[in-house]
């Protein structure tokens, strides 16, 4: 229902889990950033670990986050009735429903982890 208060948010690599594609995807940001395709990665990770002030800000903030590559994003919530997502893409759950927090175009658009921690506490007020 409009208003329920946010229950989690939800953030949604543009990347596949398991470790081969963990490999496969830390060889591609060193060796060819530019044609990365998840900006979500590379803002919340490094090339082999998470960012810490990404950590930080996880970690103090009250919301709870979970975080999902697509393929089990796909697995655990695909339904014919949910909108199509691209991807990266950050939703917003509550009891009621699941709704668009940041899309991909907004966040592909962001330069920094600041920004991104920013675009987040700006939603959220």
């Amino acid at each position: 229902m409009p208003g329920d208060p946010i229950k989690n948010l939800l953030f949604v690599y543009n990347a596949d889990s398991g470790l081969m594609n963990g490999i496969f995807d830390a060889a591609h940001k060193a060796l060819n950033p530019e044609t990365y395709q998840c900006r979500l990665c590379e803002l919340t990770y490094g090339k082999f670990r998470e960012k810490s002030i990404w950590k930080r800000f996880r970690k103090e903030h009250n919301i709870p986050m979970e975080f999902l590559h697509k393929d089990e994003f796909l697995a655990q919530y695909s339904s014919k009735f949910m909108p199509q997502y691209s991807f990266p893409v950050v939703l917003e759950l509550s009891d009621h429903e699941m709704s668009l927090f940041l899309g991909t175009k907004e966040i592909n658009e962001l330069q920094k982890t600041e920004e991104l921690i920013e675009a987040i506490c700006k939603r959220l007020d």
